[in-house]
């Protein structure tokens, strides 16, 4: 009981931060016409192990370029809307050194209840463009946070609009979902993890 408390003081200190960070987040149109290679990262579980893969792929004809697939150790329980504080290590040493024009990360940005979820925290630590996409839309985000293209649920990361988002998610979309983001799915859950 006193480590639940513990958590949820240091959740509340830690929502107010998200606030402040959310203030930092660029949403500006994007220049799709200079856009030529579009990243996509995912994370898949299995016990206290992470495995992020992490792909690059030339844009719009989307030609797979790059793979990366790392396993990490993970220091914190999933909690909903803190899930950038779980998958951010794995995230960034999947990427690496690797600088996409635009990074599709599997899960949300703006459409989060403080404005900042896994998908902005990434485009503010890269200092990229960064798009949220995820499944489902998550209670409590702002209404005009998000556009359903496809099955997926886009929302901005940082550095981009929505419509700039949606129209590459859309150039992306293969049976209703972005082809990186189907590719590092496959690659996160593969067999054996590191």
């Amino acid at each position: 009981m006193e480590r639940t408390g513990e958590l949820l003081k240091n959740l509340e200190k830690i929502a107010r931060v998200q606030k402040k960070l959310a203030e930092r987040v660029v949403e500006k149109p994007l220049d799709i016409s200079r856009v030529g290679t579009v990243g996509a990262v995912d994370v898949a579980y299995r016990g206290d192990k992470a495995r992020a893969a992490f792909v690059l792929c030339s844009f719009p004809d989307c030609v797979l370029l790059k793979q990366r697939v790392v396993g990490v150790e993970v220091s914190f329980p999933y909690v909903s809307t803190f899930f950038f504080l779980r998958e951010t290590r794995p995230i960034l040493v999947a990427v690496g050194q690797e600088r996409p024009d635009v990074l599709l990360v599997e899960g949300h940005g703006r459409a989060h209840p403080r404005g900042y979820g896994l998908a902005s925290h990434i485009g503010l630590v890269l200092g990229i463009p960064t798009i949220g996409v995820a499944k489902r839309p998550l209670r409590g985000a702002p209404g005009g946070s998000w556009v359903k293209a496809g099955r997926a649920y886009v929302s901005v990361g940082h550095l981009i609009d929505l419509s700039s988002a949606v129209e590459i998610v859309n150039a992306l979309n293969r049976n209703g979902y972005p082809l990186p983001l189907r590719i590092a799915d496959k690659l996160s859950k593969g067999a054996g993890y590191g």
